[in-house]
């Protein structure tokens, strides 16, 4: 959501933001003695981040004991790491009798404190029925977008940024106070740009759902990168594709917007693994392992 108050410095443009990323990057990891199956990963170990590993073709991954999926046919997987992820957690890969785990310390996040006044009231807490009948029925499907599992692994080849220049307005993470009440976190990367600037997908992708005219995100896109990872881009003014459509690392897919909860023109982009919530910009300059 444009228009947000930080209380720390923000860094202004992307080259700044790219030269941040690159210190956040994790090595593969080496096999340990215990191991019986290879396991290796690559990524950003933060509350937020992700990574991406390789193992036996179809093993099952378990994330502090939880089952998360299998391997694809040639080994790739990709976990992340919830906003409030604990500082201690393991991954696991399972299968025919054979397994390898890894214990990963997750750095804290380095989240602000985000406020925004002159919001319209029933964009902070609408009372309306049939406003709320209407934001239930697009939370269905936006639910429904977000559980998308396309059999693809787009995640391996690295992500790039939807935009090719912008000011960074809001950072993942931080807690939100919308005319003076507190609200949950904000999950998204608020990216400040002209409308009708064009928002490139940052990794292949199939569309996992495509709308405008949504209460509180206007136009809409979801992207399936493969394995529960979904991206997702909002307040657009236009959109280029349709659910079902794959799209191609740096294909044009809306323009920026100002619609919905939005106060001035900007992309928020957000991104899901499964039931949490990612930092997208952790995701962007590394590849798989």
């Amino acid at each position: 959501m444009e228009g947000a108050q930080q209380l720390i410095a923000l860094p202004h443009r992307r080259q700044a933001l790219l030269a941040g990323l690159a210190s956040l990057a994790v090595p593969g990891t080496a096999l340990s003695q215990n191991d019986t199956l290879p396991l290796r990963l690559n990524g950003r170990l933060m509350q937020g981040g992700a990574a991406v590993g390789q193992t036996a073709p179809g093993a099952t991954v378990f994330v502090d004991g939880e089952a998360v999926g299998q391997a694809s046919p040639e080994g790739w997987f990709v976990v992340g790491f919830d906003r409030d992820a604990a500082s201690r957690v393991e991954v696991r890969v399972a299968g025919q009798g054979a397994q390898a785990a890894r214990a990963l310390t997750i750095q804290s996040g380095d989240f602000d404190i985000q406020r925004i006044d002159g919001l319209p009231q029933d964009q902070v807490t609408p009372t309306a029925p049939d406003l709320l009948a209407r934001i239930r029925e697009e939370a269905v499907r936006k639910q429904a977008g977000f559980a998308s599992r396309a059999g693809r692994t787009d995640f391996r080849q690295g992500f790039i940024l939807p935009l090719s220049d912008f000011r960074l307005s809001g950072r993942f993470g931080g807690q939100r106070i919308l005319n003076g009440v507190p609200d949950r976190p904000h999950y998204g990367v608020d990216m400040a740009a002209p409308v009708g600037t064009p928002v490139m997908a940052p990794a292949a992708a199939e569309v996992a759902f495509a709308e405008t005219g949504l209460h509180y995100e206007g136009g809409l896109i979801m992207l399936d990168h493969g394995q529960g990872l979904v991206s997702a881009y909002l307040h657009l003014s236009q959109i280029h594709v349709r659910q079902g459509q794959s799209v191609g690392q740096g294909e044009v897919i809306a323009a920026v917007g100002a619609e919905g909860r939005a106060t001035g023109p900007h992309l928020c982009w957000r991104m899901k693994w499964r039931d949490r919530n990612l930092n997208p910009l952790a995701l962007v300059g590394f590849r798989a392992a």
